[in-house]
């Protein structure tokens, strides 16, 4: 089926799918659950109605106490449907999440964003002002591994400024947090390379618009992650998405057609899980009806008691996906045909480098952003580049890796794009460590996380590029790092994966310690990390292992550089690094990580 013939089928979706809903939705909730607090919160004021009120809030100028005195302590929580978190540390200011649905921009809508944190991402004076971060300085954006942008240091009272040059330009905040449908995520290279089926972008679209300001399912019982995908590649990861829509072919009535294959019940964190394949086959015009009808499964049979356990992964494992899929397809009218021909072929982690476009002579560059953050100035000048010496179609895209990319680009423009001044920390030819870094919020704004991350991640990327002669033929390393088990940074599906953890060492730092060593032989708090090997998606799908836990972060590189040289001289022609370290016993794993001239073994997790 040709791409137009997609987009044509999916423009009727939106207020057709809304009629739907309405005539299947079950609201009632029963009385005899208990539910957390959370959920007590969200039954006090429902969160969508949260927008009106940060506008009241920014016009009266009320401090934080101000609003938790007239709001109570659950404002915070619902205020997250508005798509902004309270810092962890700093009270009085906000982290804003931009939603980014398949992570396409039009380079007026990437300037805007630039210029916004530019104007209102800045740093107080008592917090360090511009020279708050060493690394970024200050006014900088995040770009996250689910194609959305983060500002902090936003005030409540810059909020409806901010929200209506957002509109101007067709951007929003709204649905960015919260116990609802997050952002939706779809390749970064959709409509650009050959190595799609499709380009599924217009049904990325109508699914975020469908689910956007929906009071029906802006309640569910945690937060909704879907990806939709018209790749080969399955570069929107959908292995680890609650729904993950991946291109798929049907004979149907004597034609072959394209559409999707669906996942389900995919995810990370504490309890990660990879996703399970139904028997359905979903035609491009029905995506939206199907995703409603997992969310409308999902707000029934969810948990909504132990907030711990609520996320819809929980669901299908407790259900299994057949009776899920029985339970999508009670709540829906439309008749999915079973399962066609899967044509997934494996998995692309990022689109860094110069690329071919199907449209011949024009490039799309794919620039390495190291844990994602830039300055929002360099984010802006990127929009006025791709504007300069793209077409009129060029667009910014961001990728789940943390980079993005600009697209329609003329062979002969490259150069130019790539001697602009802001591409000049973020070029398309990194070593293979700081291609494969992902670093998430960290201790720097983020009250779940115990370490930093950014900085540590950056720094160590470079250096490692520097000290690790690895192989000519591995072209990257994925290196994650998450300050907590939340794995916002995906840790688990990383070669390197490492998660955050307060290390107690022994006062003279020494690796053995002894069997009856006391409290006060652990004076020395650190910051450190469990730390795993092995994880990847695609046709090896695969978690991690964490191998050993509680490494002070200091330890980290000489246990890298003992790994890489053991496997330099081990590994098998074209073996990937986390092939490798899967099919190497743990237990000698460690000890190669133990002959490095640290205290690579020598910690105990704080707590423990």
């Amino acid at each position: 089926m040709a791409v137009f013939s997609v987009m044509k089928m999916v423009k009727k979706v939106g207020c057709l799918e809304r009629v739907r809903a309405i005539d299947v939705t079950n609201t009632s909730e029963s009385p005899e659950v208990t539910m957390n607090t959370v959920e007590e919160w969200k039954q006090e004021k429902h969160p969508l109605e949260m927008i009106e009120l940060v506008e009241e809030f920014a016009e009266e100028g009320l401090t934080f106490d101000e609003i938790e005195e007239r709001e109570g302590e659950g404002v915070w929580e619902r205020m997250k449907w508005t798509g902004m978190y309270t810092h962890g540390v700093q009270r009085g200011y906000i982290m804003m999440r931009t939603k980014v649905p398949g992570g396409y921009l039009t380079p007026e809508q990437a300037e805007v964003i630039g210029e916004v944190a530019t104007e209102y991402a800045t740093a107080p004076e008592e917090f360090g002002g511009e020279e708050q971060n060493e690394l970024w300085g200050d006014a900088f954006l995040d770009i996250t591994t689910r194609q959305d942008i983060q500002k902090h240091w936003i005030e409540i009272e810059d909020v409806p400024e901010i929200w209506d040059r957002y509109d101007e330009v067709g951007l929003t905040t709204i649905g960015g947090c919260g116990d609802g449908a997050r952002n939706v995520l779809g390749c970064p290279a959709a409509g650009l390379d050959d190595h799609e089926c499709f380009n599924a972008q217009p049904v990325v679209d109508a699914v975020s618009d469908f689910f956007e300001g929906n009071r029906e399912y802006s309640n569910l019982p945690r937060k909704f992650k879907m990806t939709i995908s018209g790749c080969k590649e399955d570069c929107a990861q959908s292995q680890i998405n609650d729904i993950g829509l991946t291109p798929a072919k049907r004979d149907i009535d004597g034609e072959w057609q394209y559409g999707f294959h669906a996942k389900v019940g995919g995810g990370l964190s504490d309890g990660p899980r990879m996703a399970s394949p139904l028997d359905v086959f979903i035609p491009p015009e029905d995506a939206v009806e199907f995703c409603r009808a997992v969310a409308q499964t999902f707000k029934e049979l969810g948990d909504r008691n132990n907030r711990g356990v609520c996320r819809m992964r929980y669901l299908v494992q407790q259900m299994g996906p057949e009776k899920f899929e029985e339970a999508i397809r009670d709540r829906t009218r439309v008749d999915f045909p079973t399962r066609g021909v899967d044509l997934t072929e494996g998995y692309t982690g990022d689109h860094v480098g110069v690329h071919d476009m199907k449209q011949d002579g024009l490039k799309y560059v794919g620039f390495n952003v190291i844990t994602g953050r830039m300055g929002g100035d360099e984010f802006a000048a990127a929009a006025r580049a791709a504007e300069k010496y793209g077409t009129e179609d060029a667009s910014i895209r961001l990728a789940t890796d943390q980079n993005f990319l600009v697209t329609h680009i003329p062979e002969e423009n490259v150069g130019d794009l790539l001697a602009e001044d802001f591409a000049d920390d973020y070029q398309p030819d990194p070593g293979p460590f700081s291609r494969g870094a992902v670093g998430c919020t960290g201790n720097e704004f983020c009250n779940y996380a115990i370490i930093e991350t950014k900085k540590r991640t950056k720094r160590w990327a470079r250096e490692l590029d520097e000290r690790i002669d690895t192989p000519d033929d591995l072209d990257v390393v994925r290196m994650h790092m998450s300050g907590c088990s939340a794995s916002c940074a995906q840790p688990q599906i990383a070669d390197i994966g490492f998660r955050g953890e307060t290390v107690q060492v022994d006062a003279e730092g020494n690796k053995d310690i002894p069997d009856d060593a006391g409290t006060e032989d652990f004076e020395n708090l650190v910051e450190g990390m469990d730390f795993g090997l092995g994880g990847a998606l695609g046709t090896d799908n695969e978690f991690l292992d964490w191998v050993e836990t509680a490494v002070p972060a200091r330890a980290v590189i000489p246990a890298l550089e003992q790994l890489f040289a053991a496997y330099a001289d081990e590994r098998a022609e074209g073996e990937r690094f986390y092939e490798w370290s899967r099919h190497v016993e743990n237990s000698r794993l460690r000890s190669i990580m133990q002959q490095a001239d640290a205290n690579v073994s020598g910690g105990v997790a704080h707590g423990d």
